[in-house]
């Protein structure tokens, strides 16, 4: 794709828009970078990319350019309702993802993974289980540097493994991965889209320009349509894919393949994110054998089921990545002992009753915080013992353990997201981890 000379505007300054845009500028185009945000909030950032050469405009005057583009590329983290960007759409030009173009310009091979939980720790196990096995490749996209950014280095490389968002598949037209991934579909981004079933449109376009030569590697339990791809199934959870969970040991074929004790993870949802990279390995020609070393070796992220410390007999796990409640549930789903959960954030438009069975299966205590503790309590209050912290962390945990018993769990597992009181997942895991470390033992326990 040539795209020497031409005017392309890039709508959001955010990560992903301005990878676009320098991708773009150093590949020969005339660059404009619109955002409606702050312009004084932008500042440093929009001087960086005029001394590449890009114009940015910003504020209100973003919303009202009269400018003719040859196209547009839109950043995922736009939504496609705000003026910004039916300003452009009212000027009859061209509009696609930051996706769609990073794929284009780049011309590899795409393992793309998606699914509403599990993309970040399934797109790493694929880089490290690729490049363990001799395969060059690198990890991006939504795990973040944004695909643009990897676009020249990519060149050089075998195949691209990309992690990809509902939002970034919104604006795809010709996008087609070589190995597709679907993790699973839960209820999420009920504040972007108006239903589950936008939801999931968008979602599932990821298998929209797939052929009979590429492979989709999709968790059994789902209901899919028709795909044109071939397929590898998996579940931890139930018999019938072609990866299944036997005594802790990963079935292929009913064959054994990896054992859970010999890796670094936790839980059956991790069970899956294992399954998910053997099937992208198995549709790229490699072998069990170069394929488990390097996942047995990897570390999992931080935010994710990560034991933090135990004190006085009880273990405090950081899962502030979970946002979304089937995150909450796999890693309730997870735990053998008494939980004390702290839960809460953020309102993204769905109820937290679909996890009251089994947050009063598995808790002794719930400890409610943010924007949603008094409708969760409400919720909750008849099946489960709740506290409600309010807008403090420090005090959620102080109420957590008070209530916790030695070979307990206090599990930080918000359900939701954290705008409301914290930065994002990373600021309100930080700061948990930092709260627990800072807890003195009360029974001469280091």
């Amino acid at each position: 794709m040539n795209i020497e000379n031409l005017h392309i505007a890039v709508l959001g300054a955010g990560e992903s828009g301005e990878s676009a845009a320098k991708l773009l500028a150093a590949l020969g185009a005339r660059v404009s970078v619109l955002d409606s945000g702050d312009p004084g909030k932008l500042a440093d950032k929009f001087s960086g990319l005029a001394a590449l050469g890009i114009t940015c405009i910003g504020g209100p005057a973003a919303d009202e350019d009269a400018t003719q583009y040859d196209f547009g590329v839109l950043s995922p983290g736009i939504d496609p309702v705000v003026p910004l960007v039916k300003n452009f759409r009212a000027k009859g030009i061209d509009l696609v993802g930051e996706l769609e173009i990073a794929d284009k310009l780049c011309g590899k091979p795409v393992v793309g993974i998606t699914g509403t939980n599990g993309k970040t720790t399934t797109t790493q196990l694929v880089d490290v289980m690729l490049r363990g096995a001799g395969v060059k490749t690198v990890a991006c996209g939504n795990i973040s540097p944004a695909f643009s950014a990897k676009v020249i280095e990519g060149r050089t490389l075998d195949v691209m493994t990309v992690e990809i968002s509902s939002f970034q598949l919104e604006e795809i037209r010709s996008f087609r991965p070589r190995v597709a991934v679907w993790l699973g579909f839960a209820p999420d981004h009920l504040d972007r889209y108006p239903d589950m079933d936008a939801y999931y449109a968008a979602k599932v376009r990821i298998f929209e320009n797939q052929t009979a030569d590429d492979w989709a590697v999709v968790n059994f339990r789902d209901k899919l349509p028709a795909l044109k791809a071939q397929t590898i199934t998996f579940s931890a959870y139930v018999s019938g894919g072609d990866f299944d969970l036997r005594e802790g040991v990963i079935h292929y074929h009913g064959k054994p393949v990896l054992a859970m004790s010999d890796t670094q993870l936790r839980g059956s949802h991790n069970t899956e994110n294992l399954m998910a990279a053997l099937g992208v390995g198995l549709a790229l020609g490699l072998k069990f054998e170069a394929m488990c070393p390097p996942l047995r070796a990897y570390k999992p992220l931080p935010h994710r089921c990560e034991l933090v410390r135990t004190l006085d007999g009880v273990d405090y796990v950081n899962d502030s990545k979970a946002t979304n409640l089937d995150s909450l549930e796999k890693a309730l789903a997870g735990e053998t002992r008494p939980v004390v959960l702290i839960a809460g954030g953020k309102d993204k438009g769905f109820e937290f009753d679909s996890v009251v069975d089994i947050v009063a299966e598995k808790c002794r205590c719930a400890v409610l915080l943010g924007e949603m503790a008094e409708r969760i309590e409400r919720l909750w209050s008849s099946k489960v013992s709740c506290v409600n912290a309010g807008r403090s962390l420090e005090r959620a945990l102080q109420v957590a353990r008070s209530q916790a018993r030695s070979g307990d769990i206090v599990l930080f597992s918000p359900g939701t997201s954290s705008f409301d009181m914290f930065r994002n997942y990373a600021d309100r895991g930080n700061q948990f981890r930092q709260l627990v470390q800072q807890l003195q033992p009360t029974k001469n326990q280091p």
